[in-house]
């Protein structure tokens, strides 16, 4: 059976899960990662394959994996891609989704995160550039501005994001404005260059380059 995001979005089980591994990322002292994150990693990188003219199912798989890419955080934070991948799975199997759907979904969840992230297909792809272009400052959940370490003050130096595909130029693009009393770009750099040469590698494999725009100037 060709499994629905919808079907998976309104699962009580998945809702509980995507709840409480949150719970644990405060606890730890994470940026958000609950039901607005993995909404947005979701509709991003569906909206990267729509943009490619890719399969309605490929669409349909990687909103799904964006939707349940974290859920791993439940057990820990550490490995949270893997154990993910495995509660993914068990979940999916349960709703009766068809095994080769499975594979794809848990593929790109076991492969989302920087330590041991490869975009090994297209759906694993997306999902990587959406998760990890998702820098913003609604994210920071730390209210006090004189207790920010460096990841704080980056996201919530970010008032603007937003990521766009070009096929005619062969390009996917991250946008950001970045308040700069806060937050250098040097800032974001120490932070992020890792994630941004994923994106990079994700972007090849999907037969595009990524590039990154901070306060209208191209760094990538």
């Amino acid at each position: 059976m060709f499994i629905t995001y919808e079907k998976v979005r309104q699962n009580a089980a998945i809702q509980s899960y995507i709840r409480k591994a949150d719970e644990s990322l405060i606890a730890l002292g994470f940026t958000e990662h609950s039901f607005a994150h993995v909404t947005k990693v979701s509709e991003t990188a569906a909206a990267i394959l729509e943009a490619l003219g890719a399969d309605p199912r490929d669409i349909e798989m990687v909103r799904i994996a964006g939707y349940l890419h974290d859920i791993g955080n439940v057990v820990n934070r550490i490995d949270h891609a893997q154990s993910g991948a495995i509660m993914a799975f068990r979940l999916l199997d349960n709703m009766g989704a068809d095994p080769d759907e499975i594979a794809t979904i848990i593929t790109a969840i076991g492969n989302h995160d920087e330590s041991t992230a490869f975009p090994v297909n297209a759906v694993a792809a997306a999902l990587i550039l959406a998760d990890k272009t998702d820098v913003r400052c609604t994210r920071v959940r730390n209210k006090d501005a004189s207790t920010f370490d460096i990841h704080d003050r980056v996201n919530f130096s970010v008032k603007k994001s937003s990521v766009s595909v070009s096929p005619e130029k062969g390009e996917i693009s991250l946008r950001l404005h970045i308040d700069t009393t806060i937050c250098s770009v040097t800032d974001y750099f120490e932070i992020f260059l890792g994630r941004m040469i994923l994106c990079r590698k994700a972007a090849e494999k999907l037969g595009l380059k990524f590039v990154l725009r901070i306060n209208g100037q191209k760094l990538m």
